[in-house]
């Protein structure tokens, strides 16, 4: 796909065949996607629907630059070059004709009458050379009577042969040629940024077997292959750490600039670069599915989630082209019927309206810089899953975040147990630690490890386990059930215990369901970096700030209060987050989930945008779960993400706006008769590479911590 108006030519064509389900464009990578009914249609019959849109189509694979064929990757730029080179010879031979080489070379339009033959000849090879590419497409939308811009050029390279204007023409088809280079050129820039986040996975790993070690094809490494890392070498694929320590940069991965330590057990990514130590890692994951290559993929695969700005200029431009061609008709017709013009010179500018009407500057405007604006996110640690999602970002009013692991750091630990109704700490930890082994949740984890630092390990037989989502969780231990969880839970069992309004912070209990066995206190503390990133939220113009949690009130007020956040809401249930987010929504307008992934879920679902906070251990979660999601576990990423997405918005309006003025200016032009052909071209190609690169602007970000 040269230009973005083919995305609407290929829908025409596939809108109308049975079984054909969804359609995805990713116009950069000029890539579709169908998905599809196999018992209605094939591949085969999808292949020759398309068949009659004048579009090379082809099966897609990834091929590395020097698996594509020669003509493939340079034909364009050979052509343009024939077509130029052509143009100036002709250019040149007719001024020595004529004898007048400097109005010959700067004053030759309109001048085509006194060609020689010679001149002629290499205007025709510059028109041939120019057109090879797009005639294929125009005879296409002639034969489906569906005009495109492609059949416009094609109308007005016609044109000027007719009129006798050779050098016109030649010019035009050369510029024409030059402006689709130019714009492949600049799209080449946008996919090699997102290619370049592959560029950093090596493509040997050296794995260990007993007593000696050899390198192999990274594609080749199998999930539980002992890999080693040397200082200064990058990580081959995913893994766990099972010997040897070392720092290690992964600001590929989460954007954070400072290395990370990483030890026994600790998760390695691919990509990553390696410090002074080495390290020995078991891998996790194959290098086709490693968190880098997950990363990429859904950068690439942004233009399957389109955004508002992108279905507008979109579906305008399925208007525009018709209206422009009517407009141009009218143009040619009108002054030599009313008011006695030259019918020669108006059909001209009939033609130059035609040129200059092109919605290919107006329809590339929005991928391009989508594409760069989430390709430099991701280099920041930053992933958003699409434009729709970037747009979002941009129009968001409130935020609302989780307490535990989102504003605190995510690892609670044990400050005091308190042992009721006559059990022992021993009574108590075996069972606690039994039933917390099979959770997930920080708080659990925090149990376990208390319980191992006090030489206790879990009671055998802890069956039946039940997460009590928002509440706790309960099981089935030596034939009793065995509860563990919030206050709240206590009091759904009917239990009450007067000294649990004396403990500070988070407070939990456990027990069965006749009396409480203990009351565990423990805390967490605020992300060091949260103050400054609610600062740098306000900052932004996000006034209302609020924290949604589980935990009691007087807990979520001392982080809440640490943390620089005025509102508080206390002791929600999963289905009272999700409430709350919809009533911040009815109240303030776009509204930002900010939470762990898996535990806000459905908060996150009801929210205009669900942000996923990341850090190490919980990587694979979130990123299947929320539509953005900050790689590193700093929380200033996020003020970051809203005003990125925000200046991303503002290009792509600069970038609707500066195409349909420019449109507009050399339409004035051209109906007071003093635009020309080149002058259209130039108008469009100028319009289409300036919003092109205002819209790679976005590639460069600064730090956002």
């Amino acid at each position: 796909m040269d230009c973005a108006e083919e995305v609407l030519l290929i829908r025409r064509h596939l809108d109308r065949e049975p079984g054909v389900a969804e359609l995805s464009f990713d116009v950069v990578h000029g890539k579709m996607r169908v998905e599809f009914d196999s018992a209605r249609t094939g591949e085969q019959r999808i292949l020759k629907a398309l068949s009659g849109t004048g579009l090379k189509i082809e099966p897609w694979q990834d091929r590395a630059a020097s698996g594509v064929p020669f003509l493939e990757r340079h034909g364009r730029t050979l052509l343009a070059a024939l077509s130029g080179g052509c143009l100036a010879a002709a250019m040149v031979w007719q001024a020595v004709t004529s004898g007048d080489i400097v109005g010959s070379l700067l004053a030759h339009e309109h001048a085509g009458h006194h060609e020689v033959p010679g001149v002629i000849v290499l205007c025709l090879i510059a028109i041939a050379a120019g057109a090879y590419f797009v005639l294929p497409k125009a005879l296409a939308s002639f034969r489906r009577i569906q005009p495109d811009m492609n059949a416009l050029v094609v109308i007005s390279l016609a044109g000027a042969i007719y009129l006798n204007e050779w050098l016109e023409g030649a010019t035009l088809a050369f510029l024409f040629a030059l402006a689709a280079l130019l714009e492949s050129f600049s799209l080449a820039r946008a996919r090699r940024a997102v290619e370049a986040l592959m560029e950093v996975t090596p493509g040997e790993a050296t794995v260990v077997h007993h007593d000696h070690e050899h390198r192999v094809p990274v594609p080749q490494v199998k999930v539980g292959a002992m890999i080693r890392v040397r200082p200064g070498e990058r990580v081959p694929c995913d893994g766990e750490v099972v010997r040897g320590g070392s720092d290690i940069n992964q600001a590929m991965i989460t954007g954070e600039a400072a290395p990370v330590w990483k030890s026994v057990g600790d998760p390695v990514y691919a990509g990553t670069l390696n410090g002074d130590g080495v390290v020995e890692f078991r891998a996790t994951r194959p290098g086709a599915d490693s968190t880098l290559a997950r990363m990429i993929r859904i950068v690439e695969g942004v233009q399957h989630r389109r955004g508002p700005s992108e279905q507008w200029v979109e579906k305008f431009a399925r208007y525009y082209t018709p209206a422009m061609i009517l407009l141009a008709a009218l143009v040619a017709v009108i002054p030599p019927l009313f008011a006695g013009g030259d019918w020669g010179g108006w059909f001209y500018q009939g033609m130059v309206v035609l040129l200059i009407s092109c919605p290919c500057a107006l329809v590339i405007s929005t991928p391009v810089s989508v594409v760069a604006a989430l390709a430099s996110s991701a280099r920041q640690g930053v992933l958003i899953k699409g434009g729709a999602y970037l747009e979002e970002a941009a129009r968001i009013q409130a935020v609302a975040f989780d307490k535990t692991g989102v504003l605190t750091q995510g690892e609670p630990r044990v400050v005091r147990l308190e042992p009721l109704n006559g059990f022992t700490a021993a009574d108590v930890l075996g069972r606690l630690a039994a039933l917390e082994s099979h959770s997930g949740h920080p708080l659990a984890r925090a149990i376990v490890k208390y319980a191992r630092e006090q030489g206790m390990s879990p009671t055998q037989g802890a069956n039946r386990f039940v997460a009590l989502h928002g509440r706790g969780a309960e099981g089935e231990i030596e034939g009793q059930r065995f509860w563990a969880g919030s206050l709240r839970l206590m009091e759904e069992k009917g239990i009450r215990v007067e000294s649990a309004a004396k403990l500070d912070g988070t407070v939990m209990a456990c027990g069965t369901d006749q009396q409480a066995w203990a009351l565990v206190q423990l805390e967490d503390p605020v992300r060091p970096e949260a103050p400054d990133a609610v600062s740098r939220l306000r900052a932004a113009g996000v006034d209302h700030i609020v924290m949604l949690t589980g935990d009691n009130a007087g807990a979520a007020r001392q982080i809440a209060g640490a943390a620089g956040v005025p509102e508080v809401r206390a002791d929600l249930l999963p289905a009272d987050k999700a409430a709350a987010v919809e009533e911040l929504k009815s109240r303030h307008g776009k509204v930002a989930m900010v939470g762990d992934g898996v535990n806000d879920a459905q908060a996150m679902a009801h929210a205009n945008l669900g942000v996923a906070i990341g850090g190490c251990q919980r990587l694979d979660a979130v990123m299947e779960t929320a539509d953005v999601v900050l790689m590193s576990a700093d929380l200033r990423k996020l003020p970051f993400l809203l005003g990125h997405a925000r200046r991303a918005l503002r290009v792509i309006q600069q970038n609707v706006a500066l195409a349909l003025a420019l449109k507009a200016a050399f339409l004035v032009l051209a109906f007071f008769g003093a635009a020309t052909l080149w002058m259209a071209v130039l108008a469009d190609m100028g319009a289409t590479l300036l919003v092109t690169f205002n819209g790679l602007r976005l590639l460069r970000v600064s730090d956002p911590a």
